[in-house]
């Protein structure tokens, strides 16, 4: 071994420390410094060993820099990030030993903060991200939440701030998307939103919202038939590339039987309060609802009937409507709840007040709805009870009755009844809105396929 190995192996021995990882680093040091001296012996001018300078080249190596920039590698501190998804029967320490954490302080904190605490009740399939050093500590955590109440994205994160954590709960900064679906029923409209054409399922939120939105004009418990097709444009909001939550239907187009039913969403810019409207301004929520069920069966019309209890032949003031119990029941139009609770042999019951000398009433209910008290507000299609057999009934079922003045009158007579249309101010802005959705209806529409609209 000639000199100057001996000397830049003995004073490179010196530098490396005991520690793993100080290992590893001194060894990618002393590799480039093997590299170098390779380089120099295959030089193409190579002169002998006994006369290269070895204090010059001693002082080229710079061997105090070396051990200067190894000592500062040591002092790195190493920083992992790993992301995972929820998985069913997941606990806290599995979730942990995905995630690369070995921190018995960590979860400790998660158990006892309230804050922390939610990151533990996330769905099946929801990601969380944390971030450790070396050693397994955590150094923060965050996952995204969405509030089932309100439907608002919350992000909770947890960060270490030196020898304790932090937990803290704040709005997520979501990406707004506005996506397009057309699709066509072949059996049945829940089987044609869940196919996997044009970008996937719908959401089933999106569906709710559009049944709604057209449950005036299309009675979705008969009015559906094979080769009905629809569009419809909505919300999602997204985080990091993650569906977060979808939000409201913007426009849709429903075509049933050959006629094609628009509608269009518009807020007012001050007051925040929109409706749905037709392509011409306007409004497509009627007064009252087709029907307070979203799917039943009408078991007994508004006629003369013989009552299934006291056999007697009486009229029958009210429409009955077979539903499996449960089944959630909607208030026909906005108005105030003027009775709710039991009434004898309708059971349990509801009365909402609407304007003028309208009201409704829903009997036999199995139970009435959180918060549903005399004075109390209801918007039309908000859940106020659920389908039952209290009272005088033979079986699970809605008695509804519409009112005039107090007495009960045939609702098929008031179909026609229609809401407040808008103002002129109002519907030049609607018409800008509506310009842009028609666009897009046209680029789902099936080419050379001309229908009906109303």
């Amino acid at each position: 071994m000639n000199p100057i190995q001996k000397i830049t192996r003995q004073s490179l021995l010196q530098l490396l420390p005991r520690t793993r990882k100080a290992r590893i680093v001194s060894a990618g040091a002393v590799f480039m410094s093997v590299c170098a001296f390779g380089a120099i012996g295959v030089s193409p001018i190579a002169p002998d060993a006994s006369d290269l300078p070895v204090k010059s080249i001693e002082q080229d190596l710079e061997l105090p820099n070396l051990a200067d920039q190894i000592a500062a590698l040591q002092q790195d501190e190493q920083q992992f990030i790993r992301e995972e998804r929820i998985r069913p029967g997941d606990s806290l320490g599995s979730l942990f030993t995905r995630l690369g954490v070995d921190d018995a302080d960590a979860q400790k904190f998660f158990r006892s903060d309230k804050t922390a605490r939610r990151l533990l009740s996330l769905k099946t399939g929801k990601r969380v991200q944390a971030e450790t050093d070396e050693n397994g500590l955590l150094l923060s955590m965050r996952a995204t939440i969405t509030d089932g109440k309100g439907g608002e994205a919350r992000q909770i994160t947890v960060e270490r701030e030196g020898d304790k954590f932090v937990a803290s709960d704040a709005p997520a900064k979501l990406e707004r998307r506005v996506e397009m679906r057309s699709r066509e029923i072949k059996s049945s409209l829940y089987s044609a939103t869940d196919s996997n054409v044009d970008g996937g399922s719908m959401p089933d939120s999106i569906v709710s919202q559009m049944i709604e939105m057209f449950s005036t004009n299309i009675d979705f418990r008969s009015d559906i038939r094979r080769g009905d097709r629809f569009n419809v444009v909505y919300e999602t909001f997204w985080l990091d590339g993650e569906l977060v939550k979808t939000g409201r239907v913007l426009a849709g187009e429903f075509v049933n039987r050959g006629v094609a039913y628009q509608s269009v969403w518009y807020e007012d810019p001050v007051t925040r309060q929109g409706g749905y409207y037709t392509l011409d301004g306007k409004a497509m929520k009627k007064a009252f609802l087709k029907s307070p069920l979203e799917f039943s069966r009408i078991s007994s019309g508004f006629s003369m009937r013989v009552h299934p209890i006291s056999g007697k032949w009486k009229a029958h003031k009210g429409v009955d409507y077979a539903a499996s119990t449960g089944t959630p029941i909607r208030a026909a139009a906005d108005g105030v709840i003027d009775f709710a609770g039991n009434s004898g042999g309708y059971g349990n019951q509801v009365v909402v007040k609407h304007w003028s000398k309208y009201s409704t009433a829903y009997a036999h209910m199995s139970r009435i709805a959180p918060g549903m008290r005399k004075g109390a507000k209801v918007s039309q299609g908000q859940v106020i009870g659920y389908v039952g057999s209290t009272g005088w009934s033979t079986g699970p079922h809605l008695h509804y009755e519409f009112r005039v003045a107090g007495q009960a009158q045939d609702p098929n007579k008031f179909k026609s009844l229609a809401q407040q249309p808008l103002t002129p101010a109002e519907l030049s802005r609607f018409r800008m809105a509506a310009a842009e959705m028609n666009h897009r209806f046209s680029l789902l529409a099936p080419s050379g396929n001309a229908m009906a609209a109303r």
